[in-house]
């Protein structure tokens, strides 16, 4: 059996032990650049790469019968917060108001605080509080021809709660939000047990994304959960349990992908 890593980083913690684990399976497991070229294709791919020449590559694979996680479509739709969010409140999930805004020089003084953000999600993109006039020009500086959108500032606890979900199994952490000023405190607090609620919400947003890999960013603090931020296939670092259940994921979608292919084997050999 044959899995491949699509990603920049191969030797990513999460990634390598979860690989580690496949090869001790008994898996060929190859990396895979984001703009690389593939031969013939593995049974599974695991899309951690999110650029445009991996995307690309994934939706070849896919053309060509193998299986990516998460699919090119979920992941790229991801990317894109004006979607993100469009999918989620149609589907009644409390995601955060967000409005496309065009670009942050064409964004008006602020009357009361928000939360402005690239339209497009990337690692090292723009988050940040607006709370006046001084905080926005200056932001102009650095940003001012990226696309963003904004949303409402909910005031939190000063903490983010961080669910990631590897294949119906959700892991959790409570992290400094980058909306808080720098206090001194951890970024990140140690083992959290999420409640019910949000862990049912995490595990709702993978079947309306589509999505096996995944994180939900939820506002720590306020009244009723509410989404910020949904991501395919983040880092899942230090999280117990999670390179195993990334290679079971791999696994299974391995095994799937080989029984319909049997089947169609069969529905064509009766055709003959």
């Amino acid at each position: 059996m044959r899995i491949g890593l699509i990603a920049r980083d191969p030797g990513h913690p999460v990634l390598a032990a979860a690989a580690e684990l496949l090869v001790r399976r008994g898996c060929e497991v190859e990396v895979v650049p984001p703009g690389g070229a593939v031969g013939e294709p593995a049974e599974v791919y695991l899309l951690k790469a999110r650029t445009p020449q991996a995307l690309s590559l994934a939706r070849e694979l896919e053309r060509r019968g193998a299986v990516v996680v998460n699919s090119a479509a979920a992941t790229e739709l991801c990317q894109d917060r004006v979607r993100m969010a469009e999918l989620a409140r149609g589907a009644g999930l409390p995601f955060a108001a967000t409005v496309a805004a065009g670009r942050l020089a064409e964004l008006a003084p602020p009357s009361h605080p928000f939360v402005v953000k690239s339209r497009h999600s990337r690692r090292h993109d723009l988050v940040a509080r607006v709370d006046g006039a001084a905080r926005l020009r200056e932001l102009v500086e650095h940003w001012g021809e990226e696309e963003v959108v904004t949303q409402p500032y909910l005031p939190g606890s000063g903490w983010d709660q961080k669910l990631w979900v590897v294949d119906g199994r959700v892991f959790a952490a409570r992290r400094r939000s980058e909306l808080s000023p720098d206090d001194g405190e951890p970024g990140m607090a140690g083992e959290w047990e999420p409640p019910a609620v949000p862990a049912a919400l995490a595990l709702r947003v993978g079947e309306v994304f589509g999505l096996d890999v995944y994180g939900v960013d939820l506002l720590d603090g306020a009244v009723e959960p509410v989404i910020v931020d949904v991501n395919a296939f983040p880092g899942v670092r230090g999280r117990p349990g999670a390179p195993e259940a990334l290679a079971g994921l791999a696994l299974r979608m391995a095994a799937e992908r080989g029984r319909v292919s049997a089947g169609r084997g069969r529905l064509a050999g009766r055709g003959r």
